[in-house]
């Protein structure tokens, strides 16, 4: 590999700045301890760094064997069936749909079942994605805003081990960086089965000192489901950024806007009797429309002994959103509900490092704060029928702000021994009005202290160890830590604990020690004080007590060549209540068995091809473990032919025709005209399904320009 003093290096450096822990955690070793300008030695030498995926050297780098980056060479022939699966790039991360194209993905990772983002944080470009106290459910999560051939990298991180992440991030993480510019024009478009059909048109120029680029995305698709999805997505993007040698600046404008119909979850006795077809549906009117439009802006700079990072963002968003998950309990109107809301959220972060020696250690020293702001307005659950508003449940306006400071030490004790130290303290203000049940307003504050320890030792062989243990938090929806009045029943309501404590550790080694292979092993444990969420469904909170997980995990990324790549990823959880009996302590949808396994070619004739397994499995639907969600198993395959400018891909999706569950529930349904069931209210308890959607063929051309 090509060699460079360390004054070239910093400047690869400076001019790769703002886009993510990676570039700041290489440029900081980089950047500390300039003893050779003081004192006259020989610059060092050190290796140039590529961005290439999980096939990045982060020996010596990363903080924990949890912790990488996914650069878009990696994911550019990966076969994406939707955006969500972005979120697969993370080892042990899985990204299901239960419901309509247009709404958030279901996910899950280290044996949570995230709903839709409670325990994962995910920010583009610096903007927090997971929304609190969120009409459907808090930590709501959605990534269709995305335009995947705009994503540079990816980094990922789990576990609650890292100061500068703060709520919905004790299952861990992921941080999305869009390009700051494209060597070429792009005009692709993907034509498929079932109606799919999808545009993007993107490019860059030069303009002034900075790059200007523009991305839009049109998609279309009517779904494989007996009640067309008649999915309209649109997507547009402009970021103008300027990299100079110790600073440089980004402006980035999003704009994002869907509408679809549903197919949502339906009983499994209902399609084994023949009522509903697999692909069929309960409710025809189920659906919904979103929007978000967003304005942020990045800010850098850097010299030998220090760095500065600032983002800050502006964003609106709102969602109108009609489900239902349970049928017709109410024969004469249905179960439909509608969620909806306006959001307007306003927040910054910054963080100033700096590269010391302390007492003839290499020292490197973060201070960093994080403000948010959500004002939500017309936060609403109603009870509809075919989209028409038959009762208000409950309407309130939310203004939630959260202050987070945090302080972290790298000391290089060692020449191959370091500890990482944190310390990350969170404020929060809830402020609920209540526009139907005055005795639901009220202001609650909360704060803690969530502490952060790494210890890494090494390389030898190529190898480093970690030993990793922190605590994180969730917070919990605003609604939630006021409620006096159940909505639905008229009943006293408890009030929840507005912050949710987890704590967790984990052992794991990275190693490079055999030619082209990355590969890391991490043994981890989580806790967590309460699973207590708010029911988004319901209008109110559901206790579900105190849970402890655990697993191992197992990642492997092999390049034998030049035009060969290979990679698996296994992940084992067991997941359980505490303080509850063996025979009713299983944790709902939480998945036991998570498996990824690819391979990828690229040859040099312009001919690619990727074949890709994604296995789940080990899923109970309930606490006494009666009810299992199966196992599903899916075989994606993408072939092309790339000449010049000219590319042509053929994506073959659920290439065995797997009929299996994408997610599976088990609680009460009733079908419309159905007897009374045995439960209270009428309805029967079972499995309730979403399968995944039938083999389908999808074909793009793209053309560079």
């Amino acid at each position: 590999m090509k060699k460079f003093n360390r004054d070239s290096e910093i400047k690869h450096c400076v001019i790769g700045a703002g886009v993510g822990v990676y570039l700041s955690l290489h440029c900081a070793m980089l950047n500390a301890h300039p003893q050779s300008e003081a004192t006259g030695k020989e610059p060092v030498m050190l290796e140039a760094i590529e961005i290439e995926g999980r096939a990045t050297d982060l020996i010596g780098i990363a903080s924990s064997a949890s912790q990488g980056i996914v650069g878009q060479p990696e994911f550019k022939y990966r076969p994406l069936a939707r955006v969500g699966e972005l979120v697969e790039v993370v080892p042990g991360a899985l990204a299901t749909q239960h419901s309509g194209t247009g709404k958030a993905n279901q996910y899950f990772l280290r044996g949570f079942n995230l709903d839709h983002g409670t325990d994962f944080s995910v920010s583009v470009d610096g903007i927090p994605m997971n929304m609190p106290s969120h009409a459907h459910g808090q930590g709501y999560l959605d990534l269709n805003s995305i335009i995947p051939e705009l994503v540079d990298k990816v980094e990922y991180g789990k576990g609650p081990y890292y100061a500068e992440i703060g709520d919905f991030s004790a299952a861990g993480y992921a941080k999305m960086h869009t390009m700051h510019k494209l060597t070429d024009g792009m005009l692709k478009f993907t034509g498929g089965e079932f109606g799919y059909y999808r545009t993007v048109l993107a490019n860059s120029h030069k303009l002034g000192d900075g790059d200007l680029l523009y991305g839009t995305e049109v998609n279309f698709y009517d779904g494989v489901w007996q009640q067309p999805e008649d999915l309209n997505k649109y997507n547009g993007m402009l970021r103008y950024t300027i990299d100079k040698d110790d600073w440089g600046m980004a402006v980035n404008g999003k704009a994002y806007h869907s509408n679809w119909t549903a197919t949502n979850q339906i009983p499994e006795r209902a399609i084994a009797a023949g009522v509903i077809g697999l692909y069929g549906t309960g409710d025809a009117s189920d659906g919904g429309n979103s929007s978000r439009y967003s304005l942020s802006g990045n800010f850098w700079n850097r010299s030998n002994s220090w760095k500065n990072d600032i983002n800050v963002y502006a964003l609106y968003s709102d969602l109108d959103l009609y489900s239902n998950f349970t049928g017709y309990i109410d024969q004469q109107n249905g179960d439909q509900i509608q969620q909806r809301e306006h959001r307007v959220q306003l927040g910054g972060n910054a963080e100033h490092t700096r590269y010391d020696h302390w007492f003839g250690f290499e020292v490197d020293n973060s201070v960093g704060i994080q403000v948010r702001h959500d004002d939500i307005m017309g936060l609403g659950l109603n009870r509809t029928q075919a989209r028409q508003l038959l009762t208000t449940v409950r309407e309130d306006d939310i203004g939630e702000t959260s202050v987070g400071l945090y302080i972290k030490n790298e000391t290089h004790w060692l020449k191959k021994f370091r500890s990482i130290t944190g310390l990350r303290s969170d404020f929060f203000d809830f402020n609920v009005d209540s526009r139907t049940i005055a005795a639901n307003s009220g202001n609650k504050g909360a704060a803690l202290l969530s502490p952060k320890l790494s210890l890494i030792a090494g390389p030898w062989y190529d190898t480093d160890f970690f030993i990793n243990m922190g605590y994180g938090y969730h917070s919990n929806d605003a609604r939630g830590t006021t409620i006096k009045i159940d909505p639905v029943t008229g009943d006293i309501a408890s009030s929840v604990t507005p912050l949710v404590w987890s704590r967790g550790g984990e052992v794991g080694l990275r190693s490079q020690s055999v030619r082209g292979l990355n590969t890391t092993l991490a043994a981890w444990w989580l806790e967590s004080n309460s699973e207590l969420v708010f029911v988004g469904d319901g209008g109110t909170t559901e206790p579900s007590g105190k849970s402890e997980r655990y697993g191992v995990e197992w990642t492997n990324y092999y390049q034998p060549n030049d035009w060969l790549t290979l990679d698996a990823d296994f992940a084992f959880t067991a997941a359980h209540f505490i303080g509850v009996p063996a025979s009713e302590n299983h944790i709902p949808n939480s998945v036991g068995r998570v498996i990824s396994v690819g391979a990828t070619v690229d040859l040099p004739s312009g001919l690619f091809g990727s074949l890709r397994l994604r296995h789940f499995g080990d899923v109970p639907l309930n606490e006494t473990a009666s009810a299992w969600g199966g196992d599903t198993s899916i075989v994606n395959l993408g072939l092309g032919y790339q000449k010049k400018a000219y590319k042509l891909e053929v994506d073959l999706f659920n290439l065995l025709g797997s009929t299996a569950n994408d997610i599976a529930y088990f609680y009460g349904y009733r079908l419309n005209n159905e007897a009374a069931g045995p439960n209270d209210d009428g309805s029967t308890d079972g499995i309730i399904k979403h399968p995944v959607e039938p083999r389908m063929v999808r074909v793009t051309a793209s053309v560079r320009f």
